[in-house]
């Protein structure tokens, strides 16, 4: 699921609408710099006595903790990390369970980054990469079997038995670099309007947590730790255990991965837009509620839609809103996420300002519109086509640009902007962005897109 920073505490998923203020943390970002002390205050309200810790939260710590561990990424050419993670034991043969952003690194750059395991009592060693799951933020690695042979596993709980709402879980891990802990909280059920399932944990995960388990009162593995919000409290996300066991049982056999993954990540999100495109385009357009235009909204089914309107300095400009989002995306690399979706609409109504005013605003509001995906490292800069075309009706001037990946071939970010044509004083302008797509999907999309636009009768 859920698209992440493994290097460095910044937000998971930055929201583009304005007035979306949800940022999302990742909680297994590395730890590059040394942490300055504490303030005084701070120093002091952390010596006060913390709230006292369940007995089911000791026991179910005790049972476990033989079976975590911190997983660190190191450069090759030294002993200094380039990010930290958890993880745990899945199996008796050293087959463990984390997070794909805590160990990218490796996947992404094998001759320059190692993966090492250090255990709640002091034990170190190597690991290798077997498998990655980068839709759902998952990846198996393997210690050497005689070195974990003796501590067991964690069982998954089985899916046949749902958790209730309200429910005590308790998420483990290795937060800050500072040590292992237990964190209790409740199970909420799934996340509302998620397009994968993620489940809503009511507790705090912290950075380092990623890829550590979140066990059921009998110790059982229901989700692994993956996320957290930055705007609010006791709001954390864990991916489901089901597709944790689904890549235990794909890759328990594989042999250690020694090159980089790109041909493997690039298959996973083309087999991912496919289901995107295919669901989005199922669905049908919402009226926009404009008297004149069609204009394109769609369906909340795993979307959010925040709208504004115009403000008191808009000077005789009325003008409306709406951002829609999808609010997941998948992580690649501390700097390239994808598999983002966002579609918007601007009206104008300037009937009590004079032609040139409304024509400079309109034209301004869209001349103002940026492309490109990022950085020229992992993009080639965008390419785009303007053509003025008729659609039900409306004249419309539609701007297309598309954006290739370097390192997955046959994936790319597409932006449809769009302005209708036909009044004087009154306009509307939409735009369609949508990360990660083949180009037959980046066609598709567009032509549904654009079939939403029409001119009322």
């Amino acid at each position: 699921m859920h698209i992440p920073f493994a290097r460095g505490l910044k937000a998971r998923f930055v929201a583009v609408v304005p007035l979306l203020a949800a940022l999302w943390l990742v909680t297994g970002a590395a730890i590059a710099q040394p942490k300055p002390p504490l303030p005084v205050a701070a120093a002091a309200s952390a010596a006060e006595p913390a709230a006292p810790v369940s007995l089911s939260a000791q026991r179910l710590y005790e049972r476990s903790r033989a079976k975590l561990v911190q997983i660190r990424t190191l450069l090759k050419s030294q002993s200094s990390q380039a990010s930290v993670g958890s993880g745990f034991l899945v199996s008796d043969d050293g087959l463990l369970m984390t997070n794909y952003h805590v160990i990218s690194q490796v996947a992404l750059q094998p001759e320059r980054y190692r993966l090492v395991y250090t255990t709640a009592d002091g034990k170190e060693g190597a690991l290798e990469l077997l498998a990655i799951d980068v839709v759902h933020d998952l990846a198996l690695v393997r210690a050497k079997p005689t070195e974990l042979a003796t501590r067991g596993h964690l069982n998954f709980r089985p899916q046949s038995q749902p958790l209730n709402k309200g429910e005590r879980i308790y998420s483990l891990g290795n937060p800050l670099d500072v040590g292992f802990a237990l964190t209790e909280g409740n199970y909420n059920g799934l996340v509302e309007r998620s397009f994968y399932p993620s489940i809503f944990f009511g507790g705090s995960l912290n950075p380092g947590m990623s890829g550590g388990p979140t066990l059921d009162e009998e110790g059982r593995v229901m989700g692994v730790n993956v996320a957290t919000r930055r705007d609010g409290e006791q709001i954390s996300f864990l991916v489901p255990s089901m597709y944790a066991e689904a890549l235990l049982a794909r890759g328990q056999k594989a042999a250690p991965i020694k090159t980089a993954l790109y041909p493997e990540i690039t298959r996973q999100l083309l087999a991912h837009q496919q289901v995107l495109v295919d669901r989005f385009i199922a669905l049908p357009w919402r009226s926009a509620g404009h008297p004149h235009y069609q204009i394109p909204v769609p369906g909340e089914d795993f979307m959010r839609c925040w709208g504004s309107t115009s403000a008191s300095e808009t000077k005789g400009l009325d003008y409306e809103r709406s951002d829609c989002q999808l609010e997941q995306t998948l992580f690649i690399s501390g700097s390239q996420f994808t598999g983002g979706l966002t579609v918007r609409h601007e009206t104008y109504e300037g009937a009590k300002l004079g032609l040139v005013r409304f024509t400079k605003l309109f034209g301004d509001s869209f001349r103002n519109e940026r492309f490109g995906s990022g950085s020229l490292r992992d993009f080639t800069p965008p390419r785009c086509k303007e053509q003025f075309v008729t659609q039900g009706g409306l004249p419309l001037r539609v701007v297309l640009c598309m954006t290739a990946y370097r390192k997955l071939p046959g994936l790319f970010d597409l932006s449809v902007l769009v302005a209708t044509q036909d009044q004087a004083r009154a306009g509307a302008q939409g735009r369609l962005d949508a990360r990660g797509l083949s180009f037959a999907n980046a066609m598709r999309l567009s032509r549904h897109y654009l079939e939403g636009f029409a001119w009322k009768n």
